[in-house]
């Protein structure tokens, strides 16, 4: 041995010596200071990623893994006092705690998650280790670790022998406390604008509502929110309405009415990916995923059942399909979502309830959820603990008066838990002739059942604001565009032709099909109107129109008004149109008469329309035009909205240019402005 490398051994066990003189001599480590009210992230030493519910998993047994740090309701862990020093970890995901599998005393015990019984292979003791903790098993004495040090997700939880390894330690990441709801009530409806038959998720702090559109492109819009009560616009699953048929892109036939209704978003956590799925045409079901709700989305399969207003869900990372009208169904698909496995009838809706559709799916503790409306006056929920069934069936509401004046009763759309754990409602409400509208309300649960939060016997008005701390914000969901680019706030009547509009020095119509009819005209762009009154305008300029062509601000649905202008002979003309119908079946009865109009010249005009959207018969929009963008002069007689609900949609504005004689023409919308009271 050389000299250098004794004299390095006998510093070595100096040191030694001296260390352990004082832990001899020292008191035990206190363990860390911990608040059973809060919520914890733990991030391991050696690999940085935090302890995780495998593919958030609810069920005994479930795997629990390190993942990337996410802050997710998987990734936090509430300490819950046993006595004596010791305490379980319970997910907020799941409510589970963190269990030794089998309650084995053996190296590389698995660490699972299980119902909470408070055993001894559920409890741990805290020991503190320079900023970090130790979690000490009380049955086996062995500590919670990283399985072979690893630094990947989805590695391995296990126990294993004390020997105060980096992977064997974790930072406890205080995520909040006790607190107090934020200050505040919130009003509904949440928003004010048609989003039908909703769906909502959660991923990480943000919620996410898909809604229908029928024949608008790009189609199933999502909204997002931090707070779930003020929301933006976000994306479109569905950029293009590619559901094999020309129809769609008015070639051939029409789609009205058509399209996407009662669709399901999901997210995929073990993929990182976002999932859409509907069904169109009663015959055949679409796919589309996306790695973010505001990135691209992309069709990924096209299978041949109809999935009637279906809802999907994860569980343990298989996909599952809750689908059916009366008859109430659940389909499996493979892994990649592009083909059934099995599907099953699970439940028969009796004669005495009617009709339940509008299927939300969902898995909670030890049970499965299939969440159903009756339209349009109730709502019904199945419970079972297998996916397959049987089921039993509670009413969640019946009849119960709406927080809209003039409106109808909430029900569909779907469940969601909020960070806190807290779980909410959002329905919509029938109120045209706007169209149906999201509304939210809380849900508690009483012996695993759902219960909803009532006010006075009705659908609350107003609710204390959900108990969410954030500091995001959102985008409007009203106001000005110049058309620098084409918004998520805006959708065409059926798909546009591309190459027929521009934007980037506004909004560029050429005009895209000639004929007389604007339920036929292509490259009609929509936006919807927010409630319960506002007033869009528009700046035009039509100094490159041809003869014949006709270019305006609509009040669209099936039966309909514009004002805009006419060229004809090489005279420009300010009309206010009316009369446009369609019967039953979405055909065309009457394509429109002018009610009033003037003579115009300059090139540039500002159209503006005010609606009237609250829910009842008799409602109005009023037309108006200005050639100086300050002064508007009324034009035409006001215009009665029909309120039915056949049409499904309600009323938006719509901005159009078609031609009568030939194609070639074009006007520039410079600004579109969107004001409420």
């Amino acid at each position: 041995m050389s000299r250098v490398r004794r004299r390095l051994g006998f510093v070595l066990a100096a040191v030694l010596t001296a260390t352990a003189a004082v832990i001899a001599g020292a008191p035990v480590a206190s363990a860390a200071t911990i608040d059973t009210s809060a919520s914890y992230v733990l991030v391991n030493r050696n690999s940085g990623k935090a302890l995780d519910v495998y593919n958030l998993a609810t069920g005994d047994g479930a795997r629990i893994t390190q993942w990337s740090r996410n802050d997710q309701a998987q990734q936090q862990w509430q300490f819950v006092d046993s006595g004596g020093g010791y305490y379980r970890l319970r997910s907020k995901h799941s409510g589970k705690v963190l269990d030794v599998s089998g309650n084995s005393t053996a190296d590389g015990g698995a660490i699972v998650q299980w119902t909470d019984n408070n055993a001894a292979n559920q409890q741990f003791s805290i020991q503190d280790i320079d900023g970090y903790i130790q979690l000490i098993g009380r049955n086996s004495g062995k500590a919670v670790e990283v399985q072979g040090a690893s630094t990947a997700d989805n590695a391995n939880i296990v126990q294993y022998s004390d020997w105060n390894g980096a992977n064997q330690q974790w930072q406890l990441v205080k995520l909040g406390g006790t607190t107090q709801p934020p200050a505040g009530t919130f009003t509904n409806p949440v928003v004010w604008q048609d989003f039908a038959d909703g769906d909502i998720i959660r991923v990480g702090d943000a919620y996410y509502y898909s809604a229908s559109t029928m024949h608008y492109s790009p189609g199933a819009p999502i909204l997002r929110s931090y707070d779930l009560v003020n929301w933006e616009y976000a994306g479109h699953s569905v950029p293009r309405l590619d559901f094999d048929s020309s129809a769609y892109d008015l070639s051939g036939g029409r789609a009205y009415v058509k399209g996407i209704w009662a669709s399901t978003l999901n997210y995929r956590p073990s993929n990182s990916t976002y999932y859409w799925l509907g069904c169109t045409e009663f015959n055949r079901t679409y796919v589309y995923t996306a790695g973010a709700v505001d990135g691209a989305w992309s069709k990924k399969a096209r299978i041949n059942n109809c999935y009637y207003d279906a809802g999907l869900m994860f569980d343990n990372d298989v996909p599952y399909v809750a689908y059916g009208n009366g008859t109430i169904s659940v389909a499996q698909l493979n892994s990649d979502l592009t083909a059934q496995v099995r599907a099953q009838t699970v439940y028969q809706t009796p004669s005495n309830i009617g009709t339940l559709e509008g299927a939300r799916m969902y898995k909670r503790g030890n049970y499965y959820y299939i969440w159903l409306t009756r339209p349009a006056n109730g709502q019904y929920v199945l419970r079972s603990t297998s996916p397959w069934g049987p089921y039993e069936q509670r009413q969640v509401l019946l009849d119960l008066p709406g927080p809209i004046s003039g409106g109808g009763v909430p029900h569909q759309g779907g469940l969601v838990q909020t960070q806190a754990g807290d779980w909410w409602y959002m329905a919509f409400t029938d109120a045209y002739p706007g169209g149906r509208m999201p509304t939210l309300a809380p849900i508690t649960w009483s012996n695993d059942w759902p219960v909803l939060t009532t006010v006075n016997g009705r659908w609350g008005a107003t609710y204390p604001k959900p108990n969410i701390t954030t500091s995001k914000t959102v985008q409007p969901m009203i106001g000005s565009d110049t058309f620098t680019s084409l918004g998520h706030r805006w959708e065409w009547n059926h798909n546009p032709d591309t190459s027929k509009f521009s934007v980037g020095n506004g909004l560029r119509l050429s005009t895209a099909t000639v004929t007389n009819d604007l339920y036929s005209a292509r490259n009609t762009l929509t936006h919807r109107i927010q409630g319960p009154s506002s007033t869009a305008t528009i700046e035009l300029d039509y100094s490159q129109m041809a003869n014949g062509d006709r270019s305006g601000l609509a009040m669209l649905r099936d039966q309909s008004a514009w004002i805009g202008i006419r060229k004809d002979n090489g005279v420009t003309r300010v009309s206010m149109t009316n009369g446009l119908t369609m019967n039953s079946s979405w055909a065309t009865t009457g394509t429109g008469s002018e009610a009033a109009g003037a003579n115009v010249s300059g090139g540039k005009i500002w159209l503006r329309v005010s609606a009237d959207i609250r829910p009842g018969s008799g409602r109005t929009a009023t037309f108006s035009y200005s050639t100086n963008g300050s002064t508007f002069t009324n034009l035409g007689p006001a215009f009665t909205l029909n309120n039915a609900w056949q049409f499904f949609m309600g009323y938006r504005f719509a901005m159009f240019n078609y031609a009568t004689q030939a194609l070639g023409g074009s006007v520039t919308v410079n600004r579109f402005d969107m004001t409420a009271p």
